[in-house]
């Protein structure tokens, strides 16, 4: 494969974004939780997936929710925009959290190329397309947004703990990385500096991970659960009745 010019890494804004990055605004902690708890006293389970976090993050930050099918700008906020994650700990005290794996979306070489990947390929030729594939994605959402990070939510099982934070979305510079295929035929991305796993990707799927260190500064709360408000109480207070549903036929 042909040398390609490394791709520059921008570090810095020009414009500032709408607050410091985990400086959340305030009462943000009391939007989200009332948010957490409404969906476990009306659900009744303790689900909250992609899109939901999309729409409370952007409700707790007063942003507009814009589902993207790119996934870096799902919440806009004048020049900023966010992609959301959610993952789940087994972690008792998230205050020892240390490094969790983001799922990044579907890096497919074989999609974007017309390549065919398996383990008897260079793997360093292979993580280069792979990076090349998320970085312009990170381009394409930069050429709209002076700023552009990833929030996090964190989440337990049952959503009584619950930890967020952000971080600056990036690219990569595919030669920073040492690339392995390991014992189950995906592929590992190392730092070539400290030696540590940076990104997983699965051929089959073409699911990208990204290996993220989690920063001190991450914003931890604890979820009261509530009772759980049944189904009936609902739609009483909303005046259900039968007539609101109808049959249309063609």
């Amino acid at each position: 494969m042909a040398k390609k010019q490394k791709p520059r890494l921008r570090t810095a804004d020009k414009i500032s974004a709408p607050y410091r990055l985990n400086d959340f605004p305030k009462d943000f902690h009391i939007s989200v939780g009332k948010e957490i708890v409404f969906i476990l006293a009306t659900k009744g389970v303790a689900s909250i997936e992609g899109p939901e976090w999309e729409r409370i993050f952007a409700t707790s930050i007063n942003a507009d929710w814009k589902p993207s099918n790119i996934g870096l700008d799902d919440v806009v906020l004048g020049n900023t925009a966010w992609g959301a994650k959610t993952v789940k700990s087994a972690v008792k005290d998230f205050r020892n959290l240390n490094k969790i794996r983001l799922i990044s979306g579907r890096n497919s070489p074989v999609f974007s190329y017309g390549d065919t990947v398996d383990v008897t390929h260079d793997p360093n030729e292979v993580g280069e397309k792979v990076l090349e594939i998320w970085n312009d994605r990170v381009i394409s959402v930069r050429s709209r947004f002076e700023n552009l990070r990833t929030v996090v939510l964190i989440k337990s099982d049952d959503l009584s703990q619950v930890a967020i934070y952000e971080f600056d979305t990036i690219m990569y510079v595919p030669q920073a990385f040492n690339f392995k295929w390991n014992k189950r035929n995906n592929l590992e991305g190392f730092d070539k500096v400290t030696g540590e796993k940076t990104f997983t990707w699965q051929p089959h799927g073409s699911q990208f991970t990204i290996h993220e260190h989690i920063p001190n500064n991450i914003l931890i709360l604890k979820i009261k659960t509530p009772e759980i408000i049944d189904k009936s109480t609902i739609l009483n207070a909303t005046g259900f009745d039968s007539s609101w549903v109808t049959i249309i036929n063609k």
